[in-house]
């Protein structure tokens, strides 16, 4: 499982969830994670659907979205929401 990450660098619930995401990887070294700016990556943007920030795509192992979170969410939700689509 692989985690994108979109946000912004003007976008207060990004920055809120900037440090969340710090400590959830370090907690969970295999968790593979990837951040886009929605400024630079408007193709991504676009091929994504995005329409609110900051915004997580879950994807299996085949590059699939399986789950997907807008806003702000807490760590302990987070990790849950993680823990769900590990295996996938």
């Amino acid at each position: 499982m692989k985690i994108l990450k979109f946000g912004a660098i003007w976008c207060s619930g990004c920055l809120v969830m900037k440090p969340i995401f710090a400590e959830v990887e370090k907690e969970l070294e295999w968790l593979k994670t990837k951040y886009y700016d929605v400024d630079q990556e408007k193709e991504l943007v676009e091929k994504y659907s995005i329409t609110d920030y900051p915004c997580f795509i879950f994807l299996d192992k085949n590059e699939k979205e399986i789950h997907r979170e807008y806003g702000e969410i807490e760590k302990k939700k987070l990790i849950e929401i993680i823990n769900k689509y590990k295996n996938y």
